[in-house]
C-alpha cells in the first residue's frame, strides 16, 4: 500500500490499543485525519483505559469530534463501507465480519503488515511459543555491540520493535537504509502477514493461545508464516526439536539453518551446558552455562538462535561472546528478585503457559515452591503436572480462577508435595510461601497462566 492510498481512501481503524493508537498516530502524521476509531469497548471504558502510560497518547483522539467513532455493539457492523481497514492483534484475522468485509474488496491491514511495506531497513523477525523476548533482546545487544566493526556503521540505528518495545509503525519515519530492526511478532501479527523479513527466527513451536486460536494448526501455521513469504536471499533459523515438517521446510525458499539440543547435523548444537557454532566445522564454543547470567537451558537455545543472526551478518564471534555473557536476561523472565531468609526469589510472571513454566521449574536444581494460577488461555496442564511430580518440587502454592484446574490436574497426577487452597490474591499466596520456605529454597513465581482475572497484565 502506498501512502496515496493512505490518504486518499476511507479507513478504519479496529481495536484502539497501542497499536491501534500507533496506526492513528501515523495517519496524522501523513495529514489524514478522517478515518474511523471501531472498539468493542465504550468511549468511558476506552477514556478510562487511557490512565495507562501506554495508552495515554489515544485520549487526544477520543476526545476528536472531527474522527468518527463506533464503539460497543454492533462496532463491527457495516465494515464494507470503507475501503482500508487496520486490524489490531486482537482482532482475529479470520473474523466472520472481517472475511466478509474482505470478499466485499475492502483490503484488510495491520499496523506490521504496513511496517514491512515501508520500512526500508532490514527486518529481523523473531517468533516462538517461548524465548522470543529473550533472543529479541539478545540480538539487539550483539548488534549494537558489533556498532562500527566491519559489518554495522557507527551511523546505524538498532531498534528492536513488536511486542517488545514500541509499535513498529512509530520507527517508520526515522529510519534509514543502514539500520536495523528487530520485529518480536505474536501468532497473532503474524497471522495475515504478506510478507516475511530478511531473517527469520523460530525459537520453537509448541501450543499456546488457544482461547484465541481456533486450533493447533492454526496457531502453528500462524507462526510458520513469519517464513512463508521469503525469497531466496532471505534466511530462517529454526529449531530442529520443533515441529517442522520435512515438506513444509522443503517448500521454503529461503537459507535455512538449524539449532537443536538433540540432533548433532545442525549448524548451532546445545550440548553440555554449551553453545556450539557450526559443531562440524569451525566447532566454535560460544557461551558455557556456568559463565552466564541467565538461568536455564532453555537459554542456551535463544543463545544459539541469536548467535545464528550474528553469524549470518558476519558478525565476529569475540564480539557475539561477550555480548552473551554480559546478558542477564529481561524484567520478568526468570529474573532474580531477592533472597529472604536464605530462600531465592524469582519472578518470572512472563510465563503465561505451561511450556515456561516447565523450562523454568527444569531451570533450577534447588528443592523449589511454585506459585501457579490465573486467568484461562485454554491450557491443559497434565504435562504441566507430570512435570511437577518428576521434578524436586516440594509445594504448589495456587492463585486465580485457574488454580482449582491445576489443582486436579496435580491430584491426578499424584504429586506427592503440599498444594494450597486457592488464594484469592498473590499477597496470600506469598504469606503461605513464607510460612513453608526453608533455606536454601527456590520460590518460582511462573503462573502458567494469563494475568487479567487479578492484574492488567503479566507486568
Amino acid at each position: 500500500m502506498s501512502f496515496v492510498d493512505l490518504v486518499t481512501k476511507r479507513i478504519a481503524i479496529v481495536g484502539f490499543g497501542i497499536e491501534g493508537i500507533a496506526v492513528a498516530n501515523y495517519l496524522i502524521s501523513l495529514g489524514k485525519d478522517d478515518f474511523a476509531i471501531l472498539d468493542r469497548n465504550s468511549i468511558q471504558e476506552l477514556m478510562e483505559k487511557t490512565e495507562e502510560p501506554a495508552l495515554a497518547d489515544g485520549k487526544k483522539f477520543l476526545e476528536n469530534d472531527k474522527i468518527d467513532k463506533k464503539l460497543g455493539k454492533g462496532y463491527l457492523d457495516d465494515l464494507s463501507s470503507y475501503e482500508v481497514i487496520f486490524r489490531s492483534p486482537g482482532i482475529s484475522a479470520f473474523n466472520s465480519k472481517l472475511k466478509e468485509a474482505q470478499a466485499s474488496g475492502v483490503e484488510i491491514t495491520s499496523q506490521i503488515k504496513m511496517f514491512f511495506d515501508l520500512c526500508p531497513s532490514p527486518i529481523i523477525g523473531v517468533t516462538g511459543t517461548k524465548g522470543k523476548g529473550t533472543t529479541s533482546s539478545l540480538i539487539l545487544e550483539i548488534l549494537k555491540k558489533a556498532k562500527g566493526g566491519n559489518v554495522i556503521n557507527k551511523e546505524s540505528n538498532i531498534f528492536v520493535a513488536g511486542n517488545i518495545g514500541y509499535p513498529a509503525l512509530t520507527l517508520l519515519a526515522g529510519l534509514k537504509p543502514e539500520d536495523y530492526v528487530i520485529l518480536e511478532l505474536s501468532s497473532f501479527q503474524l497471522m495475515d502477514l504478506h510478507t516475511s523479513p530478511h531473517i527469520a527466527v523460530v525459537t520453537n513451536l509448541t501450543v499456546d493461545h488457544m482461547d484465541y486460536h481456533t486450533d493447533v494448526s492454526e496457531y502453528q501455521n500462524a507462526k510458520k508464516n513469519i517464513v512463508s513469504h521469503q525469497k531466496s536471499s532471505d534466511f530462517a533459523i529454526l529449531n530442529c526439536d520443533s515441529t517442522f515438517d520435512a515438506s513444509f521446510v522443503n517448500r521454503l525458499k529461503s537459507n535455512v539453518q538449524f539449532f537443536s539440543k538433540s540432533v548433532n547435523n545442525v549448524e548451532a548444537l546445545v550440548s553440555d551446558g554449551k553453545v556450539i557454532l557450526n559443531p562440524h566445522s569451525q566447532n566454535i564454543t560460544v557461551c558455557e552455562k556456568k559463565d552466564l547470567k541467565l538461568f536455564g537451558d532453555h537459554n542456551l537455545e535463544n543463545i544459539a538462535a541469536a548467535t545464528l543472526v550474528a553469524d549470518i551478518l558476519g558478525i565476529e564471534m569475540q564480539t557475539v561472546k561477550d555480548a552473551v555473557h554480559e546478558f542477564s536476561g529481561l524484567p520478568h523472565r526468570l529474573e532474580f528478585v531477592a533472597k529472604i531468609n536464605g530462600s531465592k526469589y524469582i519472578n518470572d510472571s512472563f510465563a503465561t503457559n505451561p511450556e515456561p513454566t516447565i523450562a523454568a521449574i527444569k531451570s533450577f536444581s534447588e528443592h523449589k515452591i511454585l506459585i501457579l494460577g490465573g486467568s484461562s488461555k485454554g491450557a491443559d496442564f497434565a504435562h504441566l503436572a507430570e512435570e511437577i511430580s518428576k521434578a524436586n518440587v516440594k509445594a504448589v502454592v495456587l492463585i486465580g480462577t485457574e488454580g482449582d484446574k491445576i489443582k486436579r490436574a496435580l491430584i491426578d497426577n499424584e504429586f506427592s508435595g503440599e498444594v494450597s487452597s486457592v488464594y484469592i490474591s498473590l499477597d496470600e499466596a506469598l504469606k503461605k510461601v513464607m510460612e513453608i520456605s526453608k533455606e536454601d529454597d527456590v520460590v518460582i513465581f511462573s503462573p502458567a497462566c494469563a494475568s487479567f482475572d487479578m492484574f492488567k497484565n503479566y507486568k
